[in-house]
């Protein structure tokens, strides 16, 4: 036997003798099954812990878009309620209009259901799976940790668990991201109400969702079907509470929906990550929510916390078998690596994105209404045959209109700022959102035709069939 097998044996026999996890991941919702997932699969031994009781209820509207889809596990059925063939737009409830697809765009899913699942793959993987277990904190230095390769997890009530690598998973409040000191730069708030409707309604749901941009800059709301409920939802930043309640009000009311009572009323916070904002700290990797990983524009992020639960579960096998803090380091980096090369990339177009879409909402609403490569491009994000990152790369033509609407915010913020004396941030962001219902009125120049202003959104749909 070589050396190196008997180091390794030795260290396992240690590890049996101390009952040291090769990799704890904390928290079980899509980032953290994952994370145990891809963990588990190498045969490692892999402790998944979780503080509620599962199935548990989380505030998202469900949608399952094609990256999600392609990072589930092998032989993974989705649970859908329903599948999305076609998309209604409306600015603040006005100009109207549903595009069509011949293919489904995405899917439809319930939180609890779907969580459920991935966990039990984790399960079958090899993971073992622990609920009502609160962790307090994470400590790789002190008295509870025996030496350099172990992290000590503290549960509520003082028990202490140890491994070799530690999966911080465990949402956007996230104790695990604490220790490690994610930094965010964009905190949103997000309110949904699970609403059951009559057979009637749900049926002119089928098969349908709507997005309607709101009217607070960076806002929008959701209408996503799920057989006999209806999960309808708003968000916009953090710090307009009182407004975002009233839009989520006015949304329901102007949708026929407010008749109808509720089963669940809920609220969250996203919180999305700094640029330079750490994904590691010695042993312990974060992912998901509680890395602030989401697309800030549509602030999706499930098919983020699969992917970067994957990436975290693969290198925090690694991380358990670095026998010093250099090779520790070197994986650690490896993982942040992985992640911005894809995710980051994601992101920082869907910073520019929010950015324009803040300042200039009713041209978004024009292009996806009216501008039939626009369309396309929402349609192959969604099914997963491209990226915001990926669309703008292989694109020139997309690179240059971002950069336009780059360009022109900035000159038309430095002249405002010099008429008016202010500096061009101050001027930019005083008059960012105005002008939106006369770029929808005159979207007809731009190919938008068919929207007439003043018409309700929930007097007239207009429909057309993209073909795509």
């Amino acid at each position: 036997m070589s050396s190196e097998n008997s180091s390794a044996d030795e260290a396992r026999q240690v590890d049996d003798a101390q009952q040291v996890w090769d990799v704890v991941v904390v928290g079980a919702g899509p980032a953290g099954a994952s994370a145990a997932y891809a963990a588990a699969v190498t045969g490692r031994r892999v402790l998944l812990l979780e503080k509620a009781e599962l199935p548990r209820y989380k505030t998202c509207g469900g949608g399952i878009i094609g990256p999600s889809r392609d990072a589930l596990p092998p032989g993974f059925e989705l649970p859908f309620k329903d599948r999305v063939n076609a998309v209604t737009f409306s600015n603040n409830g006005r100009f109207t209009r549903t595009r069509r697809s011949k293919n489904m765009l995405f899917g439809l899913i319930n939180r609890p259901e779907f969580d459920q699942q991935l966990v039990e793959h984790a399960q079958k993987a090899g993971a073992e799976l622990r609920t009502g277990a609160t962790v307090q904190r994470v400590e790789q230095h002190g008295s509870a940790v025996p030496d350099r390769r172990t992290v000590a997890v503290v549960l509520q009530g003082g028990e202490t668990l140890l491994a070799r690598a530690v999966v911080g998973a465990d949402g956007s409040a996230s104790r695990i991201g604490a220790h490690v000191g994610v930094k965010v730069d964009q905190v949103d708030l997000g309110l949904e109400a699970e609403i059951p409707v009559p057979e009637t309604v749900a049926e002119d749901w089928k098969g349908r969702v709507l997005i309607d941009w709101g009217p607070m800059p960076g806002s929008y709301g959701w209408v996503f079907p799920k057989g006999d409920t209806l999960t309808v939802g708003v968000i916009s930043r953090r710090g307009e509470g009182a407004a975002t309640k009233r839009y989520l009000e006015e949304f329901i009311g102007r949708l026929g929906l407010a008749g109808f009572e509720p089963s669940i009323s809920s609220g969250h916070l996203t919180r999305c990550r700094a640029d330079d904002s750490p994904l590691s700290r010695g042993r312990v990797l974060v992912c998901g929510d509680a890395a602030g990983l989401l697309e800030p524009w549509t602030r999706e992020g499930i098919s983020f916390a699969l992917r970067s639960g994957r990436l975290a579960g693969e290198w925090a096998v690694r991380i358990s078998e670095a026998h010093d803090a250099v090779d520790t380091r070197r994986q650690a980096l490896n993982y942040a690596f992985a992640v911005k090369a894809g995710l980051g990339v994601e992101m920082s177009v869907g910073k520019r994105m929010l950015a324009a879409f803040e300042r200039r909402p009713g041209l978004f609403h024009a292009a996806l209404t009216g501008l039939r490569p626009a369309w396309k491009a929402f349609a192959d994000i969604t099914r997963g045959s491209t990226s915001l990152g990926e669309l703008i790369r292989a694109h020139p033509m997309a690179q240059r209109a971002l950069t336009a609407m780059d360009r022109r915010y900035e000159a038309a913020a430095v002249s405002a700022g010099a008429a008016s004396g202010r500096s061009g941030d101050e001027a930019a962001e005083a008059a960012g959102p105005e002008g939106n219902a006369s770029d929808v009125a005159g979207a007809g120049d731009a190919g938008a035709g068919d929207t007439a202003a003043g018409e309700s959104g929930s007097a007239k749909t207009r429909a057309d069939e993209a073909g795509s």
